[in-house]
């Protein structure tokens, strides 16, 4: 219909679908990805994009061949679905143990009626030697400058190889053989250039986001990100009535170690203070979050977790920094922390209102004597 109405060859459209699908597909994972951001989900980035994109292409590849299965034809589709394999076995470098594959092939020929022929299974065999050669391909060697010829040396063969199977099984003209692997070949090529172009855009958003996000000295999280997270946990303990508490430190007498050692043991000091803090973190709960916000004054949100729960990874905090001795040239320096910390209050009426008040337990420690923990 496109040829006959608006002059168009069929092969000019078929870019336009394959760019548009691709298109499709990083508009909504950027907004799936910006979404779980702000709902604080565990999955990182790349495994949200790769299992989304697999997603993605599974519904387009079955919902092309829906068109025509069981028709004389049904090969009609094949490059598009030739595309959405490579997007996802080397764009996407989706890490998916191969025997999965097994099942998901075989539920495709089960669904284009072709269980019953030879030339199906070793086209499906090709397949799966094509995802798995596209995965190795990108582990070992994207970063390769020459990995476009790599990537070009996989693809245009197999890709013959799998349209010779089609040959074979449906006895089309070795003319239409040509043709269709000339536009498979110019599609591959395309494919690389236009996703190459839209990961360039997508890593430098991501770059400028994590900057804006983390403290580029300690590349902890920084002020901007803990007041996002602070002001979300406050509002969904207000609505699902789940307790959040925080716990807010600095440095004792840190101004008098950058004005004795210099600015470069502060940062080293700074530096050694998130990588114990962390530590305690990581070996407790990956979901309870550090912040550097100040200059030597750093956060900790413990989201699900009442004053009782959280007190012992508090005191581990402080006793794991204030037992760290670090190395300054010559110099070992003494370090120790003052510390505040309580739980989220329904008199607490804004979460400006409860970082204050975490805010007064920590200048009472410091007025106080320092090196000690106040709380409720």
């Amino acid at each position: 219909m496109t040829w006959f109405s608006w002059q168009v060859p069929p092969f000019v459209t078929g870019v336009f679908f394959i760019l548009g699908v691709i298109t499709l597909y990083w508009a909504s994972v950027n907004t799936l990805r910006i979404w779980s951001h702000e709902r604080h989900w565990s999955i990182s980035d790349a495994n949200l994009e790769a299992w989304y994109g697999l997603a993605h292409m599974v519904v387009f590849v079955f919902s092309l061949q829906e068109i025509v299965v069981g028709a004389t034809y049904s090969w009609e589709f094949m490059n598009f679905q030739l595309i959405a394999l490579i997007f996802c076995g080397y764009f996407l470098n989706i890490r998916v143990p191969y025997y999965f594959l097994c099942p998901l092939l075989l539920a495709f020929m089960l669904f284009n009626r072709s269980l019953m022929s030879w030339e199906s299974w070793a086209h499906a065999v090709t397949l799966v030697t094509m995802f798995v050669t596209l995965s190795v391909l990108y582990t070992k060697f994207h970063q390769y400058r020459g990995v476009f010829g790599l990537y070009l040396l996989v693809t245009i063969p197999l890709g013959g190889l799998l349209w010779f199977w089609m040959k074979l099984k449906y006895q089309f003209s070795w003319m239409t053989f040509r043709l269709e692997w000339l536009y498979y070949i110019v599609f591959v090529i395309l494919l690389y250039l236009y996703v190459t172009m839209l990961s360039h855009d997508s890593e430098l958003r991501q770059q400028l986001e994590w900057s804006a996000n983390h403290d580029s000295l300690t590349t902890t999280q920084n002020f901007a990100a803990f007041t996002e997270s602070l002001t979300y946990y406050v509002n969904k303990g207000r609505h699902h009535h789940q307790p959040l508490t925080m716990m807010m430190f600095d440095i004792d007498h840190f101004k008098q170690m950058n004005d004795t050692y210099g600015h470069s043991a502060g940062d080293q000091v700074l530096k050694q203070v998130v990588d114990v803090a962390q530590t305690v973190l990581d070996v407790n709960d990956s979901h309870v979050k550090l912040y550097r916000t100040g200059g030597e004054e750093f956060n900790v949100l413990f989201p699900n977790y009442d004053l009782a729960t959280a007190r012992p990874i508090v005191d581990q905090i402080f006793n794991a920094i204030n037992h760290t001795p670090i190395r300054f040239g010559q110099q070992q320096l003494a370090l120790s922390i003052s510390v505040g910390v309580t739980a989220w209050s329904a008199n607490d009426a804004t979460a400006r209102a409860f970082y204050e008040r975490v805010d007064q337990h920590l200048y009472y420690s410091k007025q106080h004597g320092r090196m000690q923990i106040t709380s409720d």
